[in-house]
């Protein structure tokens, strides 16, 4: 097991966290006052080196390094009056005791990759605890678990893996760089999907930081608090300190291909009878497809591309029988297809090199952060060739990739078989996740970048006529702040919440109103888009029974 604290240190922390409710909401917000506590109150003496302010040289880097979206990287983004750093928990534990006392709002970040910033901004005075120092990962190939801490990235927990057992892998996004504290308690998909479910599926114990500073396992946290941090987002109610994982089967070797079509070679009808095919072919097959507008080698012209990328867990051969029993129509040959290590698929999906698999998985931010806003759509029923023609049309109307949609296969798999209560994200059953993005570059315009983002939003509303719309889905892990937020003074009724709650979380929305009151009964854990609570404030602050989970 990773790092812990012994029990009388955990009563401390909870009894100074819990009697501290009664004054924290009375207070206004002081970092000097902040900082002073930290360094009063910490049972570390380690402290004061991961505390960064505005006066120190390295606040900007740290701060800015995590920002995975460059929209974000500007002087008019809020920034906080503190940067935590912690090495320990006994760090995490005085941060969150402090932060209470001084009514400072903590945003916790793991790897950054939050499409709204809500894990490193805020329009309240804040301070972020930055959990990239907690990336330890334990690997045992006897019983196909691992413990992997919040602050890794999905590429280090991959390429641990690997090292262990090139049979081994775990069932989660592409992106390398994504952080394990947001992606598994978001819920989290990716290329194994369909044969095993989410990230969040496959999480069998874990450990948190409540707000009162206990440390608390699944066993102690209760099945409620467990069920909330598989697919709500954990830092609603908790600071994620690890996930223990269940580790899935992989061949070593596995078949890929990456083939594109463009308007004059049928691709608006290759895309409608992929839907038809992709649910129906072998659990081990995931065929994703990607959409852009391109310029035609035929024409010269702007037409819209579809890319159809890839893997399938075994031979050439056998693949592309599959290929041509199920999509001749896609004319795939064998000199389309490459075999590759399955740990090398991750670079393969994205269009990079897959020669240096090492540097690629443990980089822990890409070279080249993106510009850009997104939006995603769940969608139950093929649309109409008709209907694609609408929704494809709107790429022509932006250059090449600087408008994208990303469209993956959920039927035919898992993800038909678990009931939509088994965790908070609610979206099965569906044909698949579509994910629509606009991107820009950092020389356009104001006026630039609300015309993506309009574009964006109109493409968004062309989709809305073939998915469901009551209520429309969105998925939490692709945050959207269109969809609505919480007042950023004072409290939050339950049915404005509910007017992002029930696109992200459905009928879970609240059973996970009733779990955040019952271990965060005073909002401290609090964002644009958290849950509130039953009542506004704790009505028997000091009472342990409104601490009943810890």
């Amino acid at each position: 097991m990773m790092k812990s604290k012994t029990m009388k240190l955990q009563i401390a922390f909870t009894l100074l966290l819990t009697f501290s409710s009664i004054s924290a909401f009375a207070s206004e917000p002081n970092e000097e006052s902040f900082l002073g506590c930290l360094l009063k109150e910490s049972h570390d003496n380690t402290i004061s080196s991961i505390i960064y302010t505005p006066q120190n040289s390295n606040f900007s880097s740290v701060l800015d390094f995590y920002i995975q979206n460059s929209r974000y990287l500007n002087p008019e983004t809020p920034k906080p009056k503190i940067i935590l750093t912690p090495t320990t928990e006994s760090h995490i534990q005085t941060a969150i005791y402090c932060g209470k006392k001084h009514n400072l709002q903590m945003r916790v970040r793991s790897g950054g990759h939050d499409f709204a910033g809500s894990s490193y901004i805020s329009e309240v005075p804040f301070f972020i605890l930055d959990m990239f120092n907690f990336r330890s990962i334990s690997i045992d190939v006897e019983s196909r678990t691992a413990w992997v801490e919040a602050g890794a990235t999905l590429g280090e927990l991959y390429y641990s893996i690997y090292e262990k057992s090139s049979s081994l892998s775990f069932p989660a996004g592409y992106c390398p760089t994504v952080g394990i504290g947001g992606h598994i308690s978001g819920g989290g998909y990716g290329g194994l999907t369909r044969e095993y479910g989410l990230a969040a599926d496959n999480v069998i114990d874990a450990r948190v930081m409540d707000v009162n500073g206990a440390i608390l396992d699944r066993a102690s946290m209760g099945e409620d608090l467990f069920w909330a941090i598989r697919g709500a987002i954990g830092s609603n109610f908790a600071v994620i300190l690890s996930y223990k994982i269940t580790l899935v089967e992989v061949p070593e070797n596995v078949t890929s291909f990456f083939v594109s079509r463009t308007l004059e070679q049928n691709a608006i009808q290759l895309v409608h009878k992929w839907q038809y095919v992709a649910p129906k072919l072998p659990k081990g097959l995931t065929i994703s497809l990607m959409l852009s507008s391109g310029i035609s080698t035929r024409t010269g012209e702007k037409t819209v591309i579809a890319t159809f990328i890839a893997v399938y867990r075994g031979g050439v051969d056998e693949l592309l029988s599959i290929m041509e029993s199920n999509f001749p129509e896609l004319g795939l040959t064998k000199e389309d297809c490459k075999e590759m290590l399955w740990i090398q698929y991750f670079p393969f999906h994205l269009g990079q090199s897959i020669d240096n698999i090492k540097e690629f998985l443990t980089s822990r931010v890409s070279p080249n952060k993106p510009y850009f806003t997104g939006k995603v759509d769940f969608v139950k029923d093929p649309i109409s060739e008709k209907g694609l023609e609408k929704i494809l049309s709107n790429l022509l109307e932006v250059d090449p990739f600087l408008g994208i949609m990303e469209w993956t296969i959920f039927g035919g798999g898992v993800m038909d078989t678990i009931p939509e209560s088994e965790t908070p994200f609610p979206h099965r059953g569906n044909l698949m996740i579509m994910f629509e993005v606009a991107f820009w570059t950092p020389n356009d315009s104001s006026s630039v970048i609300q015309t993506r983002i309009d574009w964006l939003r109109k493409l968004h509303k062309d989709i809305g006529d073939y998915v469901p719309n009551n209520p429309r889905g969105a998925y939490i892990d692709y945050r959207d702040l269109d969809l609505g937020v919480n007042n950023v003074v004072g409290e939050t009724s339950i049915e404005q919440a509910r007017k992002w709650g029930a696109a992200y979380f459905k009928d879970n929305f609240d059973r996970l109103v009733k779990v955040k009151t019952q271990v965060d009964p005073d909002n401290y854990f609090k964002n644009e888009q958290s849950f509130p609570t039953l009542f506004p404030y704790s009505t028997k602050i000091g009472d342990t029974e409104c601490f009943s989970s810890s």
